[in-house]
């Protein structure tokens, strides 16, 4: 029982590492008078469209994948909990 703790807790100090390290990442993409940043993590940073900057389409943005990760987290919780862990 105490390896399968150490394997969780070894588990959640990579996962948290990568999300570090995918927070770090940037990418910058424009397209016919839209501009868009976004963050490895799949975090929207800026949105401007035609020059001005659109903060309600960023943060409703953030918030559907926000809501799409944690279900499809919740389905993988439900995954693993099949594997054993």
């Amino acid at each position: 029982m105490l390896e399968r703790f150490k394997k969780l807790y070894d588990l959640k100090k990579k996962a948290d590492s990568m999300k570090k390290e995918m927070e770090s990442i940037h990418v910058d993409f424009e397209d016919r008078g839209v501009k868009i940043r976004i963050r490895g993590d799949q975090h929207f940073e800026e949105v401007i469209i035609d020059g001005r900057r659109d903060e309600r389409l960023r943060d409703a943005v953030n918030k559907a994948i926000k809501e799409s990760q944690k279900k499809a987290a919740k389905k993988m919780q439900g995954r693993m909990e099949d594997l054993g862990f």
